[in-house]
C-alpha cells in the first residue's frame, strides 16, 4: 500500500478528532493530543481547520486548575445537522429528532390502525416527522434512519416485507421526497441489537445473540464484532424457529408453531392465565412483578432457553441478550433463570443478560445509524 499523502493524513486525523469529540464531548487541545497521539502543532492545525469548516466550536473552558487562563474546550457544532430516528411498527410510528451530538430535541408517536389505507398511513407518518422537526427547531433534516420489520437485502439494501406491513416501503420514498433528507432503513431488531452493542448490555462483547421478546419476536446475531446478515438478510429470524412445545410447525408466511408462539406476548398472556395471574393487565407488568422463584417465571425461562440452546449450538456466541419489552421487563431475574436452564441444555458456556433498553432500543439504534450517515457526509472524506 502506498504511503498516505499529506491531504489523506490530514483527513484521517480530522476524522479521528471529530469522532473523539462525538464520543467524549468537549475536549481541550491537550486532551486531543493525548487521545490521538499526534504532535501538538498537528492538533492545533486540525482544530483550526475544523473550526474554519464550521464543524467544531469553543464549548467552554477546562476546570482543571493550572497557571494562567483555563484551556479552551472544543466541541461539535450540534446544530450543524439535525437527524431523525423512526421506529415503524404494524400499528404505530415513533420518532425522535436529535442534533449532530445526539442530544434529543423532540419526540413524538402516532398510532396507526390496521384499517387505515396505506397512502393515508404514509401521509400521517411523514406529517409526524415534520411536526417533530419543527418542534426541534430544525429547518432541515440531514439524515433519517428507519427501523422497520422485514429483511434488508445485503446486496442492495432494499427492504423486503415479511410482516404484512404494506406501507413502510412507501414511507421511505415519501420521507426522501417530502423532507429532502438522506433516508436509510434497517431491520428494527438489528437496530436494537446495535444499540445494546454500542451503548447497552452487550457493550464490550464481540459476539452475542440478541432476542427481541414482545408482541413480535425477532433476533440478531453479532459475531466477531460484526452484525451477521446472512444470505438473504434473515440471520436471526428466530420467530420461525421450529421448537418443541408449540402447536405445530411454522410456515413461510406464518410463525405460528414457531418460537414466537412460545415466547411472544400472546403466548405469555396464555401462560399467565394458566398460572392464575391477571392476563388482562399489561403483560410487561405481570412479568416485572412475577415471583423470581415462582413457577410462572421458571416456565417462561424454560421456553426462552429452548431457543437459546438452538442458537448456542449453532453459533456458540458466549452471550445471549434478552431485549424487547418482555426481555427488559423480566430483567436480571428472568435472565438468571434462562441462564440456569440453558446450562443444563448445552455444554457451551453462555452468559445471559437482560437488555438495557427494552422497547426503546430500536430508536436508539436508529439514532446511531442516522448520526453515522451524517458523519459520513459531513466529516472530511478520506482518500
Amino acid at each position: 500500500m502506498p504511503p498516505a499523502t499529506p491531504s489523506t493524513a490530514r483527513a484521517i486525523n480530522d476524522r479521528l478528532a471529530l469522532r473523539l469529540l462525538q464520543e467524549r464531548g468537549p475536549l481541550s487541545v491537550t486532551e486531543l493530543k493525548e487521545l490521538t497521539g499526534l504532535a501538538r502543532p498537528t492538533v492545533a492545525d486540525l482544530v483550526q481547520r475544523l473550526q474554519d469548516g464550521g464543524l467544531i466550536e469553543i464549548a467552554g473552558a477546562s476546570e482543571v486548575k493550572r497557571r494562567g487562563p483555563n484551556a479552551k474546550l472544543y466541541g461539535l457544532v450540534a446544530d450543524r445537522a439535525y437527524l431523525a430516528a423512526l421506529d415503524v411498527r404494524e400499528q404505530s410510528v415513533h420518532v425522535v429528532v436529535a442534533d449532530l451530538v445526539g442530544a434529543e430535541r423532540a419526540r413524538a408517536e402516532l398510532p396507526v390502525a390496521r384499517s387505515v389505507p396505506a397512502g393515508e398511513a404514509v401521509q400521517q407518518a411523514v406529517a409526524l416527522v415534520e411536526r417533530a422537526a419543527r418542534e426541534a427547531g430544525a429547518e432541515q433534516l440531514h439524515s433519517i434512519a428507519v427501523g422497520a420489520p422485514g429483511l434488508i437485502d445485503p446486496a442492495t439494501g432494499d427492504l423486503r416485507n415479511i410482516s404484512g406491513l404494506d406501507w413502510h416501503r412507501e414511507l421511505l420514498a415519501a420521507l426522501e421526497r417530502r423532507l429532502g433528507a438522506a433516508v436509510t432503513v434497517e431491520n428494527e431488531t438489528n437496530l436494537a441489537a446495535v444499540a445494546e452493542h454500542r451503548l447497552g448490555a452487550a457493550r464490550g462483547r464481540d459476539s452475542f445473540v440478541f432476542f427481541w421478546l414482545g408482541e413480535g419476536t425477532g433476533g440478531a446475531v453479532f459475531l466477531g464484532g460484526r452484525l451477521l446478515r446472512g444470505f438473504s438478510g434473515g440471520a436471526g429470524e428466530i420467530a420461525f424457529l421450529p421448537v418443541p412445545g408449540s402447536s405445530g410447525l411454522p410456515s413461510a408466511r406464518d410463525c405460528a408453531g414457531g418460537f414466537h408462539e412460545l415466547v411472544g406476548a400472546a403466548g405469555l398472556r396464555e401462560l399467565a392465565a394458566a398460572h392464575g395471574l391477571d392476563a388482562t393487565r399489561p403483560v410487561e407488568d405481570v412479568l416485572r412483578e412475577a415471583d423470581p422463584d415462582g413457577q410462572f417465571l421458571a416456565e417462561y425461562a424454560e421456553r426462552i432457553a429452548i431457543g437459546a440452546a438452538a442458537a448456542t449450538a449453532i453459533l456458540d456466541p458466549g452471550c445471549v441478550v434478552l431485549g424487547g419489552e418482555l426481555g427488559r421487563a423480566g430483567g436480571p431475574p428472568l435472565a438468571a433463570r434462562v441462564a440456569d436452564r440453558l446450562a443444563t441444555l448445552s455444554p457451551l458456556r453462555t452468559e445471559v443478560r437482560a437488555a438495557d433498553f427494552g422497547g426503546t432500543g430500536v430508536l436508539r439504534g436508529a439514532l446511531l445509524a442516522a448520526r453515522e450517515a451524517a458523519q459520513e457526509a459531513l466529516f472530511p472524506p478520506v482518500g
